[in-house]
């Protein structure tokens, strides 16, 4: 889409986190500026600890915050918008009702109206029991909890009346494209269709009859259409940016920061955010046996003009660290001391920068896999040397990679002919022990991006 002289290009991620919004030129890609907000959108979810859910409103709110903090006179300018955001997450809202315009004394922008709160793909509402009631998709991606059509069946079973309440569903990114162009009915790119499970990728379509038999509310279902295409024009001003801005359908996070890192067909990239991932572009002409294997650690998702992404995709990444920081802070609380988050994270990568190796043991799987739900995390080896915080945090950093190196191992990267890693995400970006370990594990040159990949991979695809 690049070419012609046209005003320069958002890219907006609605991650999982954190918003992030970037200004690309349109012509040369060269970022103009960026800004990130947190969303501290977490929510007690009605089925407790399994439950992981966020507030809408507080999401939007991040975002109307993020594109105020950029230079309203480039957002004047703005000539197209790309959105990302987290993949395999659900949100209802009633069509007609969705949102409601605001005009403040600046500038103009939505808040939800009637809205659900968000299900992310962290939700573990799902049991196994439960995910081997449903039927087989026709697809060869299996359905795991935080699904959006998992949880769909979820409120089916469990919560009928919830559903009667609404007419539209969609990722997180899909309710804020529609919200942009006024849609009654929200679009899906391939990317996230089939990140909800039940869809067909070489055909690109539903598994509709399938779950017409079993009940499902099928209406909710947006149509799809491919990564990379207009889903309309934005309806109103909105936080400076012009009326009647073309926005795209919105793209999955995961593939958004590939598209920005991987420069070359012989690059890896190894992400690691929230969650972690190792992922590498199929030669052309692949496509996937049409049904699931689940036992089967890497999965192939959707990607651009008809490529897939060998992914090998761990629910266990910077949450697990963060989880490990939360543990020490409240254990510092109970013993009548006080310190903050960002005070325990700097020494703990201070005391791991000092011990090169450990012994200690590791299995950080704190969050299951989706290919072994069950799994949960351990620490062995444990000896009176390794005690220290220093030998702690080296394990648990060196337990992340590895555990992603055994679902993608550096043989099978040589064989897809695989020349170099491109590292991105936050918690690499900020994390010394996890680029050393990740060095130590995989035997190719690493190459480290920014924290704004998928912002600017959503702006790249529509320029």
């Amino acid at each position: 889409m690049a070419g012609e002289d046209r005003g320069p290009v958002l890219g907006i991620d609605v991650g999982t986190s954190s918003v992030k919004a970037v200004l690309l030129e349109a012509r040369s890609g060269a970022v103009l500026c960026s800004h990130s907000t947190d969303t501290r959108a977490g929510l007690e979810s009605e089925c407790g600890a399994q439950g992981k859910e966020q507030d809408v409103f507080q999401i939007i709110r991040a975002l109307n915050d993020c594109l105020g903090a950029l230079p309203r006179e480039k957002l004047q300018k703005v000539s197209r918008i790309g959105v990302s955001g987290q993949m395999h997450g659900v949100v209802f809202w009633k069509s007609s009702q969705g949102c409601h315009w605001i005009n403040s004394v600046n500038q103009r922008f939505f808040e939800p109206r009637e809205v659900s709160h968000l299900v992310t793909w962290e939700d573990g509402r799902c049991s196994t029991e439960f995910l081997s009631s449903l039927p087989l998709p026709q697809s060869h991606l299996s359905v795991a909890s935080g699904f959006g059509c998992a949880t769909i069946f979820w409120y089916l079973k469990n919560r009928p009346d919830f559903l009667c309440d609404y007419d539209a569903a969609g990722t997180i990114q899909d309710y804020v494209v529609s919200m942009l162009c006024g849609m009654k009915t929200p679009l899906m790119s391939v990317q996230n269709a089939a990140s909800w499970g039940y869809f067909n990728t070489r055909t690109k379509t539903w598994n509709v009859d399938i779950l017409k038999e079993w009940g499902f509310p099928v209406s909710l279902l947006p149509p799809v259409v491919d990564a990379g295409c207009l889903a309309g024009k934005s309806l109103s001003d909105w936080c400076g940016i012009p009326q009647g801005t073309e926005v795209g359908v919105s793209l999955g996070d995961f593939q958004c920061s590939v598209f920005s890192s991987a420069t070359e067909s012989t690059d890896a990239v190894f992400n690691i955010g929230t969650s972690a991932q190792l992922t590498f572009c199929m030669l052309e002409g692949f496509q996937p046996e049409d049904h699931p294997t689940p036992a089967e650690a890497v999965t192939y998702f959707p990607y651009m003009n008809n490529r897939y992404l060998a992914v090998a995709a761990s629910l266990n990444g910077g949450n697990v660290f963060a989880s490990f920081v939360r543990m020490l802070a409240q254990w510092t609380a109970e013993l009548g001391l006080e310190t903050s988050d960002s005070t325990i994270y700097s020494k703990l990568i201070s005391a791991a920068l000092s011990e090169h190796d450990t012994q200690l043991q590791i299995s950080p799987t704190l969050f299951g896999e989706r290919h072994a739900p069950d799994r949960v995390a351990s620490v062995s080896n444990i000896s009176p040397a390794s005690l220290s915080l220093g030998h702690v945090t080296r394990a648990l950093c060196q337990g992340l990679i590895e555990n992603i190196h055994s679902m993608l191992p550096s043989q099978r990267l040589k064989e897809a002919g695989i020349k170099r890693i491109i590292g991105s995400g936050s918690a690499l970006a900020r994390n010394a022990v996890l680029q050393q370990e990740l060095e130590r594990a995989f035997s190719f040159p690493v190459v480290y991006g920014k924290d704004v990949d998928s912002a600017v991979g959503a702006a790249m695809i529509m320029r």
